[in-house]
């Protein structure tokens, strides 16, 4: 029988590949997703998406999605206190496994590694060690689509915030920014790939500084609006 699997759910592209590859597993049963979500602003921590386009998400996905919420700010402490009572409560559901998409940040999973010992349920790395650019280039050759809606303007342009990832946008990243923004160096919101029923239809609103980062707001489309993009403008 396949481990019952809820996998951490950031809206970004490396979460909804990690479904999509979990999903091919004869170990591994993708139950249900989770998400952090930031109370004062009712969007997903980091990424900032809003929380009604994370519920489309989930529904595309076909999962039930499990909201965890912190304050903002949120100090350490409290996090960990948040997520041991979830963690709980999902070992109190069977399930077995957590899953998250992170891919070669050692401390990152030495900290989720750690406060997981024992609760009795196991994290696992579907795509952990994944060369980077070559996975870029799978998500993007298996027909993911997803858009920026977080840039760290220390090492990327704030003009990259709201674009498409693309092969052109990755040829066009500056030296020594990882591919798949595995430093924090930019975030994603996905809404089209094998991972989902079908697309989501988006378009790309105001973009903003906030926090020393570049926000692109992004929102359904509204059925009775013609030919906006789901693109930033000049994209």
């Amino acid at each position: 029988m396949r481990k019952k699997t809820w996998l951490s759910w950031s809206s970004g592209k490396d979460s909804a590949w990690a479904l999509h590859v979990l999903r091919q597993s004869t170990e591994y049963a993708v139950a249900g997703l989770f998400t952090t979500v930031n109370t004062a602003f009712q969007r997903v921590a980091m990424h900032a998406v809003r929380i009604e386009l994370l519920q489309r998400q989930a529904q595309a996905a076909g999962l039930p999605l499990h909201l965890i919420e912190i304050p903002y700010p949120c100090s350490n402490e409290h996090y960990a206190a948040v997520m041991a009572d979830f963690v709980a409560h999902a070992r109190n559901d069977g399930v077995r496994c957590v899953a998250f998409g992170d891919l070669f940040l050692q401390d990152v999973r030495r900290y989720r590694e750690e406060h997981m010992e024992g609760t009795g349920v196991e994290a696992i790395f579907p795509l952990w060690g994944m060369p980077t650019r070559e996975l870029a280039g799978e998500m993007l050759a298996g027909g993911l689509r997803a858009c920026l809606t977080c840039v760290d303007p220390r090492v990327l342009p704030a003009e990259f915030a709201g674009r498409e990832l693309s092969q052109d946008m990755l040829d066009g990243l500056p030296p020594g920014v990882d591919p798949c923004g595995e430093h924090g160096e930019f975030h994603t919101f996905v809404f089209a790939g094998p991972m989902f029923t079908h697309p989501l239809d988006i378009e790309i609103g105001e973009t903003v500084a906030r926090d020393g980062f570049v926000f692109a707001d992004c929102w359904l489309r509204e059925p009775t609006v013609e030919g906006k993009s789901c693109l930033a403008p000049g994209v």
